[in-house]
């Protein structure tokens, strides 16, 4: 990538490192922080924090982690790799190094793109090639956000998947969303029966009252034309049948009469 040339090892104060602020990641567990905070007391910090510098500051780029889990251990001064970046480049890196890490959940991914692309102003082609996705997935990801806060919020806390989410979007009437998310979360449904029920709402309803209209189909006549084909069939070997049809509003009806003491002659 394009940083790779331009960096260098350095140690720092931690309370001169500023935070990122294009950090994707908005939660941190504080159970997560005291035990890697333990771990880098008892083992120090194994992974320098990146940094870059602007008008003597130095910004946080990656190791948000590192970086408060060292100041709740009470650490001083720690290494710390210092990158020849612009602030754009310092945001590629946050979220790529989050994306690595599986430490985003889906929707703080899908915001730290749709950021990307606003500070960018590029396609999403462009921020797909720069991010090294695809453009379906990042395009898929960013479409997340079309969900409200709130129902990002229930989706995350009762453990949804991603796919749960997208099946979500195929609804546009939010009420109707909001039912089935809370019909998902209470009976616990997997992704195939949420789309079943998402795909069951998007059916047309049938108006109370309106008088249904009676089609009979294009087979119907084929099975009529059939029974005419084997009445005159048994005309021709003799057999004087006869067939008569009568049509209703409800029904067809076809009625075959066959002598039985007819004699074919051979």
């Amino acid at each position: 990538m394009f940083f790779k040339d331009r960096l260098k090892l350095v140690k720092l104060p931690v309370a001169k490192i500023q935070p990122n602020p294009s950090q994707p990641r908005k939660v941190f567990q504080e159970e997560e922080l005291k035990s890697l905070a333990q771990s880098i007391v008892e083992n120090g910090l194994l992974q320098p924090v990146t940094v870059r510098r602007e008008n003597g500051t130095y910004y946080l780029v990656a190791g948000e982690r590192r970086l408060r889990a060292c100041k709740l251990a009470g650490i001083k001064e720690i290494p710390a790799i210092l990158a020849d970046c612009e602030p754009e480049d310092s945001a590629v890196l946050a979220l790529l190094e989050n994306v690595q890490r599986r430490d985003l959940q889906m929707f703080e991914q899908a915001a730290a793109i749709a950021c990307l692309l606003r500070e960018w102003n590029i396609t999403q082609e462009e921020a797909a090639r720069r991010l090294g996705m695809s453009q379906s997935y990042l395009a898929n990801k960013v479409r997340l956000l079309k969900l409200s806060a709130e129902e990002q919020s229930e989706i995350i806390a009762n453990n949804l998947t991603e796919r749960h989410a997208r099946a979500l979007l195929r609804l546009d009437d939010i009420e109707v969303r909001r039912k089935i998310l809370r019909a998902a979360i209470a009976r616990g449904l997997n992704v195939s029966q949420t789309e079943a029920l998402v795909a069951e709402s998007l059916k047309p309803k049938e108006q109370p009252g309106k008088a249904r209209r009676t089609f009979v189909a294009k087979d119907i006549r084929v099975f009529i034309n059939t029974i005419d084909h084997a009445v005159d069939v048994m005309k021709t070997a003799g057999i004087q049948a006869h067939a008569e049809k009568k049509e209703t509003e409800d029904y067809i009806e076809c009625t075959v009469r066959i002598p039985k003491l007819t004699r074919v002659q051979v």
